[in-house]
């Protein structure tokens, strides 16, 4: 098994609607990048994972905790475990690198989706 590969090689994970996940696994970690549709909305949610993460792409209002903040470009965030958290994007959608310690195995069951390929990386 190769130490290196592709995002168009591993799994694309429907996460939620408007959410699809490009993932990464480690033994302990996922990493993954997310693309965030238009407007879309993730719900309040949290788990057990520690979540840090940084906005390649596109402009989004993200609330952890208490706080909400409005992020683009550049910025990251760190949620601890069991902390709630939401998403909403922004008009241009967004898109976004984050990683899971520990591995996001609940992923195991999103369904898989084959008609997406990798996004690109340039702005």
């Amino acid at each position: 098994m190769s130490a290196f590969g592709s995002l168009d090689e591993g799994p694309v994970l429907g996460i939620w609607d408007g959410v699809t996940a490009w993932t990464v696994e480690g033994q302990r970690t996922t990493l993954a990048v997310v693309e965030l549709e238009p407007d879309c909305a993730v719900p309040e949610h949290r788990h057990d994972n520690e979540q840090i993460g940084v906005c390649i792409r596109g402009r989004l209002s993200f609330r952890v905790g208490d706080e909400t903040r409005e992020i683009g470009p550049g910025d990251t965030w760190s949620i601890p475990s069991q902390v709630p958290h939401a998403v909403h994007a922004g008009p241009q959608g967004a898109l976004l690198a984050e990683c899971f310690t520990p591995r996001r195995d609940d992923w195991e069951a999103i369904d898989r989706l084959s008609d997406r390929t990798a996004p690109s990386f340039s702005a």
